[in-house]
């Protein structure tokens, strides 16, 4: 594929830039293992009190104890629920384990090549995706290609809106200031696609390996099959 219209690219990451199983077989049971006492912990502090305030609201029980917020998020983990707090707080026991170096944020071999080729030939570079803006850059920053912070002009994750709605996508284009058809966006979702489209970004599916192609997007296997 080749676009020379294209200005910025917006990456999601699990299953784009990362591989799923990253995510749920070493982040998410990370996340189930640590949290309690990560909470226990730091309940006090207001970052986390804001959080688990924020959880009590989700709940609907703002008296609720410290142990059924706790039961509360761990049933979210254990159901892939996209709660913006439970977002917050996952990012905040990730960050301890990256910076113990209890694991390194896993890319794809193909990202970080493209990655720099695009920035080097002034394309800028943003991540949307349903992890939190912090857990978003400690992916990139511990990565096993060493830091690709700098390489990002921004992230977006559901305080934007959610990745199934146009509405989201139209916030990011008017956030990067460009025409939405100068915007690509990248994911394995189809739906993200569509949601995206609709919001008049150009689109790219990548179909690695456990993903479906679907067939109203551009699809490609790999980061240095995309030509700008």
């Amino acid at each position: 594929m080749s676009n020379p219209t294209v200005r910025a690219i917006v990456t999601d990451i699990e299953g784009t830039t990362t591989d799923i199983n990253f995510v749920h077989k070493v982040l998410f049971p990370y996340a189930h293992n640590k949290l309690p006492e990560f909470l226990r912990a730091n309940a006090e502090t207001p970052a986390v009190a804001e959080q688990i305030d924020a959880v009590r609201s989700e709940m609907g029980d703002p008296d609720a104890t410290l142990e059924a917020v706790i039961v509360e998020l761990l049933h979210w983990i254990e159901t892939d629920q996209k709660v913006t707090p439970l977002k917050a707080l996952q990012g905040m026991v990730w960050a301890d384990g990256y910076q113990r170096g209890d694991f390194k944020g896993h890319l794809y071999s193909d990202v970080a090549p493209a990655l720099h080729q695009w920035k080097e030939t002034g394309k800028a570079l943003y991540v949307y995706s349903s992890g939190s803006v912090q857990a978003q850059k400690l992916l990139f920053g511990y990565s096993n290609e060493g830091d690709l912070t700098p390489l990002f002009s921004g992230y977006f994750d559901t305080h934007i809106g959610h990745k199934r709605e146009a509405t989201a996508y139209q916030r990011i284009v008017a956030e990067l200031d460009l025409p939405a058809d100068a915007v690509l966006f990248l994911s394995d979702v189809v739906e993200e696609l569509d949601a995206a489209k609709q919001a008049g970004m150009q689109t790219l599916q990548l179909v690695r390996e456990g993903t479906q192609a679907g067939t109203h997007h551009a699809c490609v296997t790999r980061f240095d099959e995309i030509v700008l």
